[in-house]
């Protein structure tokens, strides 16, 4: 897929407000709402703004949306302009179960909640509040109930990493349709410790790779883009029937304001929950312009206009690394990937350097 004209998926963070205290929380999430939230009328507006590139997956995210008292005529439009509408809400005394039945009669395709850890112990860990993990699983339990897809989302990182299949399990039994496996972006309040060396990543990718060839889910990663060169190498060392459901190939070349553009609670637009360098905002600007011409999502899109390894590589168009993550470590989100451990192919890093330079 091309994404110069459409992003594949937009995020709206509703609001940074949340109950939670999460250790590796992106937005820095504090319990009142902030007094620069887009307002209901500009989330109308923001929403006719998004149905201008077509039908993009369009994720209400936080904080917790929960936090909004708006929350469900928002859905309702999104739903109503045609858009395929998801909502990551946080598992807490909030998220009943007259409020997930809210979602499906709304429309909602599909609810996002997060497991951090196969029990409570691990994932109440993360979360920093007792009882979220219960509160996550009835939830997930609920809506299975009612016929609302479920999504599970992970934040992998030295904690859990080695109780993954534990938490692949569990997506099993709850019946999710998707298990998305989020890497440390090193913003908000994530700890630097707890990300995983560049070998640890290739660990986990090959626990994901064989959990994904019989789990009866999809599995996707965020802030991993490296993960796509992965499989593929491993299915070239094995091939596999080729299946176009696979996650892993619809979201082929997704990274960083390639098919992904972020708007945050006040409007800004950015080209990833975790490399917040503002492009524009929603109440000055058009959000299809900002995402089809701003300098920095063009310099994005450009897998050629990367640093280093990045730069080279073979599996830049497929891969690019994540920008994110080069921006957090380095300072430039052009650099390569730091936590990457793929050495380019020589002869065709040459050949591509040779042909650069002529």
């Amino acid at each position: 897929m091309r994404f110069d004209e459409s992003p594949l998926l937009v995020i709206w963070e509703t609001t940074q407000a949340c109950d939670l205290a999460c250790v590796h929380c992106r937005s820095s999430a504090a319990p009142q709402r902030h007094s620069s939230e887009l307002s209901t009328e500009e989330a109308y507006r923001l929403l006719d703004a998004i149905r201008e590139f077509g039908n993009p997956l369009m994720v209400f995210a936080g904080g917790d949306p929960l936090k909004r008292p708006d929350i469900l005529p928002l859905l309702r439009r999104s739903v109503e302009l045609g858009l395929n509408t998801n909502i990551s809400p946080s598992a807490t005394p909030l998220l009943t179960k007259d409020k997930i039945w809210e979602f499906r009669k709304c429309g909602v395709a599909r609810m996002d909640i997060t497991l951090d850890g196969p029990d409570a112990g691990t994932h109440d860990g993360f979360r920093g509040v007792p009882g979220t993990f219960h509160r996550a699983v009835e939830a997930l339990e609920d809506a299975r109930r009612i016929g609302l897809e479920t999504q599970i989302r992970t934040t992998a990182t030295r904690r859990n990493m080695h109780r993954l299949d534990e938490i692949a399990g569990l997506a099993a039994r709850v019946g999710t349709r998707m298990w998305s496996v989020f890497f440390l972006g090193m913003t908000g309040r994530a700890p630097t410790g707890d990300d995983l060396a560049a070998e640890e990543y290739e660990q986990v990718f090959e626990k994901l790779y064989n959990i994904s060839r019989s789990a009866p889910f999809e599995v996707k990663t965020n802030e991993a883009m490296h993960f796509r060169r992965y499989m593929a190498r491993r299915l070239r060392e094995r091939p596999e029937p080729a299946d176009p459901s696979r996650t892993v190939w619809r979201t082929a070349g997704v990274s960083d304001g390639r098919g992904f553009v972020f708007v945050s609670h006040t409007g800004e637009i950015y080209p990833s929950a975790f490399l917040p360098i503002s492009a524009g905002n929603v109440r000055f600007d058009s959000l299809a312009h900002v995402y089809r011409n701003s300098p920095l999502f063009l310099e994005l899109r450009d897998a050629d206009a990367r640093h280093g390894k990045c730069g080279v590589c073979e599996y830049r168009e497929l891969c690019g690394g994540s920008r994110a993550r080069a921006f957090a470590i380095t300072g430039d989100y052009l650099a390569e990937d730091p936590r990457c451990a793929y050495q380019p192919c020589p002869e065709t890093a040459g050949a591509y350097q040779e042909n650069n330079h002529a």
